[in-house]
């Protein structure tokens, strides 16, 4: 009999890079047909592992790939949720997005870091247990979702189905680092009107864009007064992300010699559990009001958009010494001999991922921790062999530990 450190040592390493270039190889963006021809392969792969499996719905005709590998009896039951869906591949690649190339220190493909690897690596982890002819107490609940770009429609879709579980897992990448505590994510509009005259007159205007000029490096710096902790402090950040100055509300572009009397700001914030919308808009309102003093005549206006659908994710936190994030720091210090970077680590913790939705809408506690982070979202994305070999080992004997090995 194997004990849960000999049995993460002792994967099949070839065939868990085989697993994650396959998925690599699924052209899975997203809301395409080939992001269903995935969730329907996972499917296959679940059931023939032996696990009960299923595609289940989600709004606008998508499915989410959710499998269940019950356990004898007993022990409490771990979710790992990861979504299968991508961005699409930009220009720059010098290797084939889709090619699931291995060399001889990484996995490369769009999505790979974003977030094949992190599925793969509990699918891997499950399989290894299975082929070793081991069982779990409690069960292991593996849930491939889709609509993670859409603000994670799918995992939302699959809460409100009633799935469910003592623990979770977010694989989203964070080099392997344990993320206790993401930011909620938000978005907001700032409209400045000024006072136009001529250039020739431009001493008696207010100039709407050069007061912009001055507010952004001031959102910019900005953090929340109603945060509970430097921790949370930490994952505050504002950012601006389009400017439009021109002639009035229809912004007008045709007569640039006239100083541009209206400007049109929008931007996201980022807020930590606890902390209010309500409280982000007075603090936000409060530099602008410091802004009209500095440029008399302007006049400001905020407001935070709300969301359409489940277009946002809620900021998620659990305690560092929760079962699961203890359970995990004691795979990782087993697996890498040095202790698991734990806490709300940035910048991982200006993500919004979809244990928001776990944790706000499912009441379960769990952490976030994937391989991945360092390559995520760029030209030939990739994953170093190493992390994503020892995230199948850790999530493994993770599953051992929470679980119950027989």
């Amino acid at each position: 009999m194997k004990d849960p450190h000999s049995l993460a040592k002792g994967i099949d390493e070839a065939a868990c890079l085989d697993t994650l270039s396959e998925m690599v190889r699924h052209k899975s963006y997203s809301e395409t047909e080939g992001e269903k021809a995935l969730a329907a392969r996972m499917v296959e792969i679940m059931t023939g592992m032996g696990l009960e499996a299923s595609l289940e719905p989600v709004p606008g005709g998508r499915f989410n790939a959710i499998g269940r590998w019950r356990g004898t009896g007993g022990g409490k039951s771990l979710l790992f949720n990861g979504h299968l869906d991508t961005n699409p591949a930009t220009e720059g690649w010098t290797v084939d997005p889709w090619g699931g190339l291995v060399d001889e220190e990484f996995i490369y493909g769009i999505g790979v870091s974003n977030m094949k690897a992190g599925d793969a690596a509990s699918l891997c982890a499950v399989r290894t247990l299975i082929e070793n002819n081991r069982r779990l107490k409690g069960d292991v609940i593996l849930t491939y979702v889709v609509g993670e770009l859409q603000g994670g429609i799918g995992t939302y879709a699959a809460v409100e189905q009633g799935i469910r579980a003592d623990y979770f897992i977010n694989s989203e990448p964070t080099d392997l680092q344990a993320l206790t505590m993401h930011a909620e994510a938000f978005m907001f509009t700032i409209e400045l009107t000024g006072v136009t005259r001529h250039m020739s007159k431009r001493e008696e205007a207010t100039d709407a864009i050069r007061a912009a000029c001055d507010l952004v490096p001031a959102l910019t710096e900005m953090t929340f007064s109603d945060a509970p902790s430097d921790e949370h402090r930490g994952i505050n950040r504002v950012h601006v992300g389009t400017i439009h100055g021109a002639l009035g509300r229809n912004l007008e572009e045709w007569r640039p010699p006239q100083v541009a009397d209206f400007v049109k700001l929008t931007g996201s914030g980022r807020m930590g559990p606890g902390q209010t919308q309500e409280n982000a808009l007075t603090d936000f309102r409060r530099v602008l009001s410091r802004l009209e003093m500095d440029w008399p005549g302007l006049k400001t206006e905020i407001r935070i958009e709300a969301p359409s659908g489940n277009s946002f994710m809620p900021a998620f936190e659990v305690p560092k010494h929760a079962r699961i994030v203890t359970a995990l720091n004691a795979a990782y210090e087993a697996v890498r001999g040095e202790k698991q970077p734990t806490g709300a680590i940035t910048p991982p913790g200006y993500y919004g991922t979809d244990a928001g939705h776990l944790y706000a809408h499912g009441g379960m506690e769990g952490v976030v921790c994937g391989p991945g982070g360092r390559y995520n979202t760029m030209p030939d994305e990739r994953v170093d062999i190493p992390d994503y070999l020892d995230m199948v080992r850790i999530y493994l004997m993770t599953m051992c530990d929470v679980c119950e090995l027989q």
